[in-house]
């Protein structure tokens, strides 16, 4: 059953404006998820499913609320027989294996602090990470490439990361534990830490490593009350329901696993999917939904436009119910597709590692396909303007959080050990989130880009945005990125990084095509000036396309 009624005063609302106005989380005195959420499932509902895990190998894993308990009391008892106490800080590298919610839950149960991250990084990423948050033990897939990273980052930073386990099938590696088979084999009932030993509400719960375009990964810190943001997220946006099953796309490494894949679905009730897939394949994905009965589903932009292009008549997607979708902003376009296909409206929204969701269109809202729709209950959203400014209609500016008279339950405490780069984005009650949004005159939201992705032409502001939905319009599109490239003339020109549908062919001809294109259904300085056709975007595991990763390259290609 949902536990929506525990932390809630009401829960039922008829309107945007009704939850907008008595939407309240109540937090509760030393609050923790493991204890206060598992637990309580698992005493009232004990045969009720909270995750159902599969892979492209015929693995398939049903996890009730009762053994979810018992696998993450027993990995608690394992991270404390290595050693791991409260405030102790371990990495999780874990993809898409159902162990991720087990080691997670036992850490949650110790106190100790949780840092999810993804299976890409190198030994440097890894020293660098177990440095700055001084890790003590690191939880892997048995990838032999990335614990060979993990061994070489460990030679340079032997006195902090003194644990290492992976999960898998991998048993003859040097000085690590086995820590599947571990669980298995330890005693489940650990019990809740008492006195000195209980975890607080500030205490730390998880850490997210995230770059910007600059500068070393920062250290986002979530305290023990985060999940509880995420009531919102599942319950208001993601409109999971009681006895639903709900499937974010996402890799366990990314903040984005857990807005979609524990916290928020299972306080209100519903099952969790996992997919641990290696290589992203749309007809997969879709049998999966359609063999399992997914009823919610989010996903990234780019997954819809790849779904999109199957031909979703040869899928029963009739359980199916609702579908929202973040990352990037929606072309109107794949929203059209979608919906003519399945009936369904796609319901966008927005936040960042550092909070919930922040603006989102919800279900009394009629979508505007592209708009980020309007501001979450207990985010108070300003946009400010070049001169330090509130915008007016129409005119683009910086998202800014006003938090002087609350901080939303779920927004970060600050990043880790960099005061500086704390106070450098939230200073005087204000939360400077370096993306740039316009408001129209119904006060829905309009995403731009970050503030570094806008592009300044011959005095011109161009959003990448507004030019990669005039492009995927273009029939030969599939998927593209717009970015800046420095210019001695013009300070910088719009270039566009393309993937073409399968039944075209790169060439000038067509690169003149597009351009044109362009300029017909946008303002004419707008087109990109530079094209390039590319096999593949770079993204991340989550699907969303790093246009950084492309500015990089163009730098490298192109030194000043």
């Amino acid at each position: 059953m949902s536990l929506l009624y525990k932390f809630l005063d009401r829960y039922e609302f008829d309107s945007y404006e009704d939850m907008k106005d008595n939407f309240h989380i109540k937090i509760p005195e030393n609050f923790n998820f493991a204890y206060d959420v598992v637990d309580v499932l698992a005493e009232q509902s004990p045969d009720k499913t909270a995750l159902i895990w599969c892979d492209d190998n015929g693995g398939e894993k049903i996890i009730s609320f009762s053994e979810m308990k018992q696998y993450s009391e027993r990995a608690a008892a394992c991270f404390r027989d290595l050693g791991i106490n409260r405030g102790d800080a371990v990495m999780l590298i874990l993809k898409g294996r159902y162990e991720f919610w087990f080691c997670l839950l036992g850490l949650h149960r110790i106190g100790a602090i949780a840092i999810p991250a993804t299976h890409m990084l190198t030994d440097g990423d890894i020293e660098y990470r177990v440095k700055s948050a001084d890790i003590k033990m690191v939880v892997s897939i048995d990838n032999e490439e990335l614990m060979g990273h993990i061994d070489k980052a460990q030679e340079r930073c032997d006195s902090l990361l003194a644990e290492k386990a992976f999960v898998g099938n991998c048993s003859n590696r040097q000085g690590w534990t086995d820590m599947g088979a571990a669980i298995e084999n330890a005693p489940s009932g650990f019990k809740r830490p008492s006195g000195a030993d209980a975890v607080s509400n500030d205490d730390i719960l998880l850490l997210y490593f995230t770059s910007g375009t600059t500068g070393f990964p920062k250290m986002v810190q979530h305290n023990y009350t985060y999940p509880l943001g995420h009531i919102l997220t599942a319950g208001y946006w993601q409109n999971v329901k009681d006895g639903g099953l709900h499937y974010t796309v996402a890799d366990t490494g990314w903040a984005k696993a857990v807005w979609g894949k524990i916290y928020g679905q299972w306080i209100c009730g519903s099952s969790v999917f996992v997919y641990d897939y290696e290589i992203f394949n749309p007809h997969k994905m879709l049998e999966k939904i359609q063999k399992y009965g997914i009823t919610t589903f989010c996903a990234p932009p780019t997954v819809y436009r790849f779904l999109i292009n199957e031909d979703l008549s040869g899928y029963d997607l009739s359980s199916l119910k609702y579908c929202v979708v973040a990352g990037e902003p929606l072309n109107p376009e794949v929203y059209d597709k979608f919906l003519s296909h399945t009936g369904i409206r796609l319901m966008e929204g927005y936040g960042q590692t550092e909070l919930t969701v922040t603006i989102a269109t919800y279900p009394w809202m009629d979508p505007k396909p592209g708009s980020m729709g309007k501001p979450s209950p207990g985010y108070s959203i300003l946009l400010i303007n070049t001169d330090g400014n509130p915008c007016e209609e129409g005119e683009e500016g910086e998202i800014v959080l006003d938090v002087s008279s609350c901080k939303p339950v779920g927004m970060f405490d600050g990043y880790f050990r960099d005061s500086k780069k704390t106070v450098e984005t939230w200073h005087d009650n204000l939360y400077y989130t370096g993306d740039m949004a316009w408001m129209d005159e119904d006060g829905f939201l309009w995403f731009v880009g970050r503030a570094d992705d806008v592009i300044k032409s011959s005095g011109y502001k161009i959003g990448p945005f507004e030019v990669e939905n005039a492009l995927m319009q273009h029939p030969s599109v599939l998927e593209c990125a717009i970015t800046a490239v420095p210019d001695p003339v013009r300070g910088q020109v719009v270039k566009a990084t393309i993937l073409l549908k399968k039944d075209f062919t790169a060439s000038d001809d067509l690169k003149k095509n597009i351009q044109d294109h362009v300029k017909q259904i946008t303002a004419p300085y707008k087109y990109p000036r530079i094209i390039e056709f590319v096999d593949e975007l770079p993204k991340t595991i989550s699907g969303k396309i790093r246009r950084v990763e492309i500015r990089d390259r163009d730098t490298s290609d192109n030194p000043e």
